[in-house]
């Protein structure tokens, strides 16, 4: 981030106290809706204040402040080679794809199919070597295997072909167990994992103010685990949560602060992510709508509100509606792209691969929104100023009617100053005609082509995938 970062702030000082708030009056008033005893009994001995009639979790303020000042605010979610560490909380912003989507647009084909396997290991490969896709999520669902071995599988799969930051959603106890005895197997034992995890768990709230228990013996796992987690509200302002902005991020601020709050209560120090994917609905015709304006504003207004906190946040943006690679999907995804990045979110996800409002991806997108989050990161380093930059000697040197191409001054600073695309078209017109008409989808075809035959061998070595499978003897796709 530059000097003048962050550049951009939805919410007044004011507003961002008032939601705040409403967020913690809807906690401490009406509470959240817990249906497991279990649960409302360690959090009831632990201070939180319980209806059992109704099955609600208040949080008081008191307690909720004590509660909340455990969390780190600042950690980091490591790369297995180091090379991609993400260091959250120290003002720097990452973006990721998205995950678990159930198609994929075939461009072999140009049309829609299920999402397999191969396509966990193929999206893994990609992000491994774009390099302004910083962490990866799980992409897909795979269909070609059954749901018990859902997440060995598709943490395996992303392992093998990706050293960076693995995150995931998990759809049961058993799946968390799962990706942590893989995990604890390639990190070369459990305190090496505890010491350094290279993998991290997404679990969701149910909006409107509900966490089912599935959800929270996920979270307990992983935090007691060492796995870094977030509780991220997916409220859908209009239809999940009100129709205004400001009451969405009023519930979904109870939501994460609630998601924090009891990770806490499980671990105190857990790494947790502050979290947020506020989307709207086009109310016109009830149309689910993730590449709106506003859920860019939304998600930049959470960053606002996790960092009155101190709380690093798993942010969303970058997301579109159009059904392929098109202009409809280059212009929302980079308006949301860059709305909440300028706001200085730490992690957000959502941003590389994903059309079709969140439901499918796309091989060629991955390269063409790593582009975008180029272009954006650019925006966020700002302008240097300095007495070097000023560049009044070399101006003074070439004097009126020179030029500066050759100049050690332009040699020196050609490639600090600019931010180089690999897809679009920069060519006069003649030599776009003797190309054959290339544009940034026929590119990124081609780029894609490449880079998933050079990544068909997995990376994790030949003993450790021996130590997996002996571990894991019941599964023929390790």
């Amino acid at each position: 981030m530059g000097d003048s970062s962050p550049f951009y702030r939805p919410l007044t000082k004011e507003n961002l106290k008032q939601i705040d708030q409403t967020g913690r009056r809807i906690l401490e008033r009406i509470g959240v809706r817990i249906a497991d005893s279990a649960f409302r009994d360690i959090l009831k001995a632990a201070g939180a204040k319980v209806d059992s009639d109704n099955q609600r979790v208040r949080f008081e303020e008191g307690w909720l402040d004590e509660v909340l000042g455990r969390a780190p605010s600042c950690f980091t979610l490591y790369s297995r080679d180091g090379k991609n560490d993400i260091h959250l909380g120290e003002g720097n912003v990452y973006f990721g794809n998205g995950g678990r989507v159930f198609r994929i647009l075939d461009m072999s084909t140009g049309g829609y199919r299920l999402t397999l396997l191969r396509d966990v290991a193929n999206t893994a490969a990609l992000v491994d070597k774009l390099d302004n896709i910083r962490f990866y999520i799980i992409a897909c669902q795979a269909h070609d295997i059954k749901p018990a071995n859902y997440h060995l599988l598709d943490f395996y799969y992303a392992l093998n072909h990706t050293t960076k930051h693995v995150m995931g959603g998990c759809d049961d106890l058993h799946g968390a167990e799962q990706m942590w005895k893989l995990a604890s197997i390639i990190a070369r034992g459990e305190e090496r994992l505890r010491e350094k995890p290279f993998v991290s768990v997404i679990t969701n709230p149910i909006s409107p103010l509900t966490i089912d228990s599935e959800t929270l013996e996920i979270l307990r796992f992983c935090v007691t685990h060492g796995i870094p987690t977030t509780c991220a509200p997916a409220p859908i302002a209009g239809a999940t949560a009100p129709a205004t902005l400001a009451g969405t991020l009023s519930q979904m601020h109870a939501e994460a602060l609630a998601g924090v709050t009891i990770a806490q209560v499980f671990a105190p120090g857990a790494k947790v992510l502050y979290g947020a994917v506020a989307t709207t609905m086009d109310l016109r015709k009830m149309e689910f709508t993730m590449g709106s304006v506003e859920m860019g504003m939304m998600n930049a207004a959470a960053v606002q509100l996790a960092k009155l906190y101190n709380l690093p946040i798993y942010a969303s943006g970058g997301v579109t509606e159009a059904k392929r690679p098109d202009i409809q999907a280059g212009f929302e995804k980079s308006v949301s792209s860059l709305t909440v990045a300028m706001t200085g979110a730490d992690f957000i996800h959502l941003t590389a691969g994903v059309i079709d409002s969140g439901n499918s991806i796309s091989y060629e997108q991955y390269v063409i929104d790593n582009e975008i989050i180029g272009m954006t990161q650019r925006v966020l380093q700002g302008i240097k100023v300095n007495e070097d930059t000023l560049a009044y000697d070399v101006i003074e040197q070439v004097g009126p009617g020179g030029n500066f191409v050759a100049e050690e001054h332009t040699i020196n600073h050609m490639m600090d100053e600019f931010f180089y695309p690999n897809l679009q078209v920069r060519c006069n017109f003649d030599i776009w005609e003797e190309m054959g008409h290339p544009d940034m989808l026929s590119r990124a075809n081609e780029l894609v082509g490449k880079i998933l035959e050079e990544s068909e061998e997995g990376l994790l070595d030949v003993d450790l995938i021996d130590d997996i499978k002996k571990a894991f003897s019941g599964s023929q796709y390790i």
